[in-house]
């Protein structure tokens, strides 16, 4: 079984909303195989794509757009035709849509901020959440000279994971272990997310659902309720909110792992 196969379910699972965001389709370190192969597991009444799904910014440069790219908006727009909902939030790096907030199309909607309401009836303002990061709303050129530096420790995550699949192990995320080990970047973190936990307070909702940072992540912060989609370029992670009303943080990671204590089982069994 390949790790992309790992991330879907056995079986085609019912739920009530599913976000996914930081997608970066048009980028080499787009995870879009691991990505149409999450989505086809999984039958939700609606979707969410929390921003940066397509890279506006690098598609600028020059096009990179294999085939699983356009796989995953084929399923996307699959989905849509068989009756979920899906809610397209802009980002920053795909703000070029931002021009044509509030498109509808057919079971589409085009938005740059929405509120969410779940089974069990809380609040969610779910926002990209550029509009909270202070460099990339008011030092642009800074935000570009960080992407630079951020694709580099991506080029290096690609070629690692590389290797480690050649040599039988699962998928890790070196950016995100270095995000967690650098204190300027886990201060970065927490100074956001008190930035928009606070405007969710000013609106008076429970809590938030946004992407930007590439830290998937469910806490409270204070009283509010803050989920972070992560993102599908190194983490591969995704929100899923049950019928109870419950949300659930899913890790390509974790799937892989749980599937690995499953093949020891079995060999266990037949020893």
């Amino acid at each position: 079984m390949t790790s992309a196969e790992l991330a879907r379910p056995s079986r085609k699972q019912r739920v009530r909303t599913l976000w996914i965001s930081d997608v970066h389709l048009g980028t080499r370190d787009c995870q879009a195989e691991h990505l149409s192969t999450f989505l086809k597991g999984y039958h939700a009444d609606k979707i969410y794509l929390v921003g940066d799904i397509i890279d506006g910014w690098k598609l600028r440069g020059g096009m990179y757009w294999p085939q699983a790219h356009t796989n995953v908006i084929r399923r996307l727009l699959t989905m849509s035709k068989r009756g979920t909902e899906v809610i397209y939030v802009t980002g920053n790096h795909d703000e070029f849509l931002r021009r044509y907030s509030k498109l509808i199309l057919g079971n589409i909607q085009l938005v740059d901020e929405a509120v969410h309401v779940t089974a069990d009836g809380r609040h969610l303002l779910v926002i990209h959440g550029d509009q909270f990061d202070v460099i990339t709303r008011y030092h642009r050129w800074l935000a570009f000279l960080g992407d630079s530096a951020y694709e580099f420790t991506l080029t290096l995550n690609r070629w690692l994971n590389h290797w480690r699949a050649r040599y039988g192990y699962g998928y890790w995320s070196l950016s995100a272990y270095l995000k967690h080990k650098v204190k300027t970047a886990v201060s970065f973190i927490s100074d956001f997310e008190e930035a928009i936990a606070h405007e969710c307070v000013k609106r008076e909702l429970h809590g938030v659902v946004c992407g930007h940072i590439h830290h998937a992540e469910i806490r409270k912060v204070g009283e509010v309720d803050y989920l972070n989609c992560g993102d599908w370029v190194e983490s591969c992670t995704a929100l899923i909110e049950h019928w109870d009303g419950t949300i659930e943080l899913y890790r390509l990671a974790d799937a892989q792992a749980r599937e690995a204590e499953l093949k020891a089982a079995k060999v266990a069994e037949l020893a």
